[in-house]
Formats: C-alpha cells, sequence, structure tokens
C-alpha cells in the first residue's frame, strides 16, 4: 500500500483540496501526505462497506478513489463519520491521537466542501468532538543529564574528522538551549543566522517564520562551527544549508536522529529511550523550571500556536513534590513506643468465645 500522496490517484475534487492547503494554507507536504493518506481511508472505508470488503486484505489496500465526487461526499452522514472512527479503533487498532488525527483530515475537506467552495449544503463533521487522548506529561532530561549529553558530544573523540563532532555539538547546543523542531533545525541555511551570531530565522509548521534569539552557549558553539562550514572543502558545495552531512549536502532528519541517539547511549541514557523531540521538551522544561521563564514567553520561543499547547510543560516536577511532602507538619512524627506494664495482658476471651459474642 502506498504511503506517498499521489495526485493522479485522486479525483480533481481532492486534488483541489491538497493544492488549496498547501497553496492558501501553507502546509507542508508531508502534513498534505497525511492529510490525504487519511482521506483515501475514509473513503475506501465507505467503499470497502458497500461492497463488503474487509480490511487488512490486498482488494482494500487496492480500492480506487478517483470516482469519489461531489455526490459522493454529499452523501456521508454522521452516522458514517462515527461509523468511520469505530473502525479506526476495532479494525486498524488507532489509539486516540491517530483517531483524531485522521478526523481533523476528514473535518477539514469538509468545511473546504461547505465553506470555501460551497459545493455541499451541510457538514456533517460539524459537532463531532475529536476522541479524548491520553495526557501523557512529556519526557525530558534533567539539567544534570543534559549537562552529560553535551559533555559526551564535547569529548567524543571517535568521531572523524573533527568538524563532524564540532557540528555535532553545536546541533544538539540549540535543540536543547532553543526548543527547536527537527524540521526547523535541519532547515536552517547560513543566510538565517544574524551576522553577529544574535538570532537564527526558523521556519515551523505551516510554513511559519520566527525569530529565536540564541544564548552564549549557542553563539559559542556557532563561533566554533560556522569557520568549519565556511572552510575550502566546503567552497564548492551549492547547498545554503547550515548543516551539511559528509556527502556536502543538507543533513537529513534521519542522520540529526541517528546521531542524537548514538550520543544518548554513549551518555548511559539509552535506556530513557527519548528521540530528538525530547530535546524539544527538555530546553522548555528547563527553561520554565529552572529558567522561571513565563509560559507566554515560553509559547513564542516554542513557535506554539495555542498556549494550552505549552501549558504541559508547566506541570510540577518530581523534586518540587518531594519537597512538599517534606514540609508536611506531620513529616517528622514518629509515634512513641507502646507502654508495656509488669503485668502479662490477659488475651479477650469474651471477644473468642462465640457464646459470648453477643454479650454486652
Amino acid at each position: 500500500m502506498s504511503t506517498e500522496y499521489n495526485p493522479e490517484d485522486y479525483p480533481q475534487l481532492l486534488r483541489d483540496f491538497a493544492n488549496y492547503k498547501a497553496v492558501i494554507q501553507g502546509c507542508s507536504p508531508r502534513t498534505i501526505n497525511e492529510y490525504m493518506l487519511d482521506i483515501r481511508t475514509f473513503c475506501r472505508f465507505l467503499i470497502a462497506r458497500t461492497k463488503k470488503i474487509k480490511y487488512g486484505t490486498e482488494e482494500f489496500d487496492s480500492i480506487s478513489v478517483e470516482d469519489c465526487g461531489i455526490e459522493f461526499f454529499a452523501s456521508v452522514t454522521k452516522s458514517d463519520i462515527y461509523d468511520f472512527l469505530f473502525f479506526c479503533e476495532r479494525e486498524c487498532g488507532n489509539r486516540p491521537a491517530a483517531r483524531a488525527r485522521k478526523l481533523s483530515a476528514v473535518k477539514a475537506l469538509f468545511k473546504y466542501l461547505t465553506a470555501k467552495r460551497n459545493l455541499i449544503e451541510e457538514n456533517p463533521t460539524s459537532d463531532i468532538e475529536a476522541p479524548k487522548k491520553k495526557q501523557a506529561l512529556p519526557k525530558f532530561l534533567s539539567y544534570e543529564e543534559s549537562v552529560k549529553l553535551l559533555d559526551t558530544v564535547r569529548n567524543d573523540a571517535s568521531v572523524r574528522p573533527q568538524s563532524a563532532r564540532i557540528r555535532n555539538f553545536a546541533m544538539i547546543t540549540l535543540f536543547l538551549n532553543c526548543g527547536m523542531r527537527l524540521s526547523e533545525l535541519v532547515g536552517i541555511n547560513l543566510g538565517d543566522i544574524d551576522r553577529d551570531l544574535r538570532s537564527v530565522r526558523v521556519v515551523g509548521k505551516g510554513n511559519k517564520e520566527r525569530i529565536i534569539y540564541l544564548n552564549e552557549a549557542c553563539r559559542s558553539a556557532l563561533e566554533e562551527y560556522i569557520p568549519v562550514r565556511l572552510a575550502e572543502n566546503y567552497t564548492g558545495v551549492p547547498s545554503k544549508a547550515l548543516f551539511l552531512s559528509s556527502r556536502g549536502e543538507r543533513i537529513s532528519n534521519r542522520a540529526v536522529q541517528w546521531t542524537v541517539e548514538k550520543y544518548l547511549d554513549m551518555a548511559g541514557l539509552g535506556y530513557r529511550h527519548l528521540s530528538v523531540h525530547k530535546l524539544r521538551h527538555t530546553a522548555a522544561t528547563l527553561m520554565y523550571q529552572k529558567g522561571g521563564v513565563d509560559v507566554r514567553v515560553l509559547k513564542e520561543i516554542l513557535g506554539h500556536e495555542q498556549l494550552n499547547t505549552t501549558q504541559i510543560y508547566t506541570h510540577v516536577s518530581s523534586a518540587e513534590i518531594e519537597e512538599a511532602m517534606r514540609k508536611n507538619p506531620l513529616s517528622d512524627y514518629s509515634p512513641p513506643e507502646p507502654e508495656v506494664s509488669g503485668e502479662e495482658e490477659k488475651p479477650d476471651t469474651a471477644a473468642e468465645d462465640p457464646q459470648n459474642a453477643g454479650e454486652d
């Protein structure tokens, strides 16, 4: 089953929707790919249900959606949407987050068909709530673990050439200090960095640009790396990317992921099973808990649209919980030893004797 959006496999109506998301709303190719694959699954579900085709078969995966035109979507009801979400849970095994994403794609399509194109009068997805997602606290490194990770990268003598170690140190320094997304770091060009190394321009979700101001650690790491990047062996490289691979091309997302995973293992933190994105969580959590950064300022640094997205970093740390428990006035109380008289206490035979159990 194809996992890439191919416009030729979709009717003109859905191709127009994809173009609208890209050109008008500025969605990234990855976002559009996810939208269109989810919509394809939705269409296949409706067709398969009519033709009694089972999910997970080659027949299901080969269902064409080329004939899904305006009449097809105009016939969709709220019940169809709920049936689709039930199908996603029971048949596809999707968790709440995956079901919410699929619903979001379908909602976006019907909003386009009703509000933007006026091709359908009623939106069947209106008032349908997204599945509730489990609110898990973000995983992150402590300050001590973050320092250990940076020291591990800095002192890695196994990397050859040395320029690769300097590059790796600069990348992880930016992750831990700026809270960048993986795509944002990989997408940085040389021209995005301020001449005085005071700030860097990044492109976040929805192709939205923002400026991230660099602290002393970031400036120091870049001051060491940029001369390496501009060295003679890279003068003939056409790429404008800040971070390059060994082949002189823009470093890939997977290469950065592999590098971070490698150093987490070397630092003895591999057991935490942390991803590159967890370094973004680490930066945000340390800025909020240790640096006292206001959550609204943190929202701008991270490039969040909604404040409630940023508020996951306002969770109370375990250290604070322990300290609160220690401050309980009863925390130092220890009961005195029980007093024992010289005479041996006689057992309460009345309570043990069933015949006397009812007597006062």
